[in-house]
């Protein structure tokens, strides 16, 4: 159960946090399609991404009981917080700006430097928390 957690954490939330940053790239060289692409792709695996958790409780809930993991267990539930507040970021701020870019560059639009800033912000601040708990996984304080 835990390799199946750790795999689908790297293939669903690794592809989660880049995808934006090739968006980026997209905004830069007004390329709409592209930043349609992305967003679409982002939103997929951010939705993809919630198998990690499911398969994250399978892992606890299988974990042999000399570990004394518990959901009470601070770097669990943390874990689980962070990785909210991320998918947040990314659902309800990262993937509308970017559908929001993609249709700026489409009609021309001037507002698309501040749908880079938005998503170059959101998807920094959702890396920053996964990556923190990657750091909360591999030590368990």
């Amino acid at each position: 159960m835990t390799a199946i957690h750790v795999l689908v954490a790297v293939f669903a939330v690794g592809p989660m946090a880049i995808l934006p940053m090739i968006a980026l790239r997209g905004i830069r060289e007004k390329q709409a399609p592209l930043v349609d692409s992305m967003a679409r792709s982002t939103f997929v695996f951010s939705l993809v991404s919630l198998a990690v958790v499911i398969f994250g409780f399978g892992a606890l809930g299988t974990a042999p009981e000399q570990r004394d993991w518990s959901f009470g267990s601070l770097w669990i539930w943390l874990s689980i917080v962070l990785y909210l507040v991320a998918l947040g970021l990314m659902l309800g701020l990262v993937v509308p700006t970017m559908r929001a870019a993609a249709d700026g560059l489409r009609s021309a639009a001037d507002s698309v430097q501040s749908g880079y800033s938005k998503v170059a912000a959101g998807s920094g601040v959702a890396t920053l928390l996964l990556v923190a708990v990657v750091v909360l996984m591999v030590t368990k304080p």
